[in-house]
């Protein structure tokens, strides 16, 4: 049941930090599952202990929810900067 809630939330998350980073034309709903999946992993690693958030493995919450779409964001503005040479 777990990795089938990492899928929807990071299919979400993905594809909303491709709204905000203007990606979307460019990427599939693979790759913004992929973005989110792993936007959420690092979130919930870094940033989810410095703002005193739980991960979505705890539990959905809002806060939860907004620290994986902030993981997928930073992830997609360090892909655009590598792809690209700037976070656009």
């Amino acid at each position: 049941m777990g990795i089938l809630i990492w899928l929807i939330v990071g299919g979400i998350c993905g594809w909303l930090a491709s709204l905000i980073m203007r990606t979307d034309a460019q990427q599939g709903i693979v790759l913004n599952v992929v973005v989110g999946i792993i936007g959420a992993f690092l979130a919930g690693w870094l940033v989810s202990p410095l703002v005193g958030v739980g991960t979505i493995n705890q539990g959905l919450s809002v806060g939860s929810l907004l620290v994986s779409l902030v993981g997928a964001v930073i992830l997609l503005a360090i892909v655009n900067l590598f792809r690209r040479g700037s976070v656009r």
